[in-house]
Order: structure tokens, then sequence, then C-alpha cells
């Protein structure tokens, strides 16, 4: 699981370097997770773990305090999210998380970078299971047996975990993501966690030759131009 988590990571940074939108997307997500779950973070986990998210990945304060006064006013867009699913270049699966006010404008925007690079858009379901849907934390700690005792105390349901270079990397079930940030602080006391992610995960790598890595590049550009696109997964291994 390790090297899929790294082959994903590699995939955000660049996708990330390549688009100018890391702010408005935070702002977007914050926004929705603030008007759903309430805008205090310490009563809504959901929405403290989505800040200290951008924090790290430098979103600017003003970015952060404007989405939640928007979604505290009660007005706005109305977002909701939306999930497709299909075959990138070279017969990669993908999946592309989005948040729209409109789902018939979204969907034919995702559909169209997916008949421009020769791609198939599938029905839901149709790649997913192929995916283990997870939460990912890192933080630096030397002792694996001490973290799994820990999480094991607290009858989190664990997938992998890893401990390398004075790190830890912990993989479990999606829901169980605030139950097992919960049992290492309790553990550990406050940790500064590297990495505080829920990601769909490829159970496998879908190799892709020479000739797909420019239009599975091209398909991925066109996804991340979108403004409703969140998020993109995929197994493909260049």
């Amino acid at each position: 699981m390790g090297r899929a988590y790294q082959n994903r990571k590699v995939s955000m940074a660049k996708t990330a370097d390549a688009k100018a939108k890391v702010y408005s997307r935070y702002g977007r997500e914050i926004y929705v997770c603030a008007k759903a779950g309430g805008v205090d973070p310490d009563g809504n986990l959901a929405l403290r773990g989505l800040i200290d998210r951008a924090k790290k990945d430098q979103v600017p304060t003003h970015v952060i305090e404007k989405a939640i006064a928007k979604a505290k006013g009660g007005g706005g867009e109305d977002f909701s999210p939306a999930r497709y699913e299909g075959f990138g270049p070279g017969g990669a699966m993908v999946i592309v998380d989005c948040l729209t006010d409109n789902p018939n404008r979204t969907f034919g925007d995702v559909r169209q970078c997916f008949t421009k690079t020769r791609c198939k858009i599938g029905t839901p379901g149709s790649v997913a299971h192929m995916f283990d849907h997870a939460c990912i934390l890192v933080f630096k700690n030397d002792d694996e047996e001490a973290v799994l005792e820990a999480l094991m105390n607290a009858e989190v349901g664990v997938t992998d975990i890893e401990s390398e270079e004075a790190k830890i990397t912990v993989f479990a079930p999606h829901t169980e993501y605030f139950k097992a940030k919960q049992a290492l602080t309790d553990a550990f006391g406050e940790i500064d966690f590297e990495v505080d992610e829920i990601q769909f995960l490829p159970q496998k790598a879908t190799p892709i030759s020479t000739d797909d890595v420019e239009m599975f590049d091209k398909f991925l550009d066109l996804l991340n131009d979108l403004d409703d696109v969140q998020n993109v997964y995929h197994d493909a291994e260049y």
C-alpha cells in the first residue's frame, strides 16, 4: 500500500503545481464542510481536519476565514458532491471527485475531458471497487509497536502501518478517520501530522506505455482546469 500511496502523492504534487486553483478548491470545500457541520472547528472535526490540511498546503488564513464567514451567513451557493469514474489513457482507472452547483454542467465538462483524450467515462461503481477508500496519517514517531497498541486499544480497524525514517504511516478505512486521530492524540498528545488525508488508493497499478504518458498528462490537465474538480485519483504507473 505504501507504494500506491507514494504514486498518488507524486501525482497530487504534479497536478497541484500545474494549476493555480488550490486556494479556491480549499475555499469551496471548507465552505461546504462548515455549512453542513457547523462553523466551529471544535465541534466540527471534519472542518478542523480540513483547515489543518489547508494550512499545511499554505492556504492563506484570509481564504479560510472568508469561506467560514460565507458559510456562517447561511446563503451562497448550494454545492453538492459528485463522483465520476472511468478509464483513462492506457486503460488506467480513474476517479474524479467534484463539488458542483450544477451537476448537469459538471458531468458534461468531465465527460468532455474523457472524450477529448479518447477515454471512456463509466457508470458509478465501475472502477471504485478497485480502490480502497482510506485515511492516511503520517507523523514523527519511531515506536511502531506503541502506535499499533494505541490504535488496537481504541479498536481502530487499521489496515496497514509502516515505519520508515522515524516516521509512522497509518492506513485505515475512511470511516475510522476521526477515531484513529483521536486514539493517537489520546496516546501521544498533540501531533503535527505531516499527512492527514482521506484518499482513494488503488489496489494495484496499471502500467501505461510511453505513448500513453503524454495523453494521460493532457487528460489530467484538462480535468484540473475544471473549477468543479476537487481531486483526481488513478492507478496509472508511468
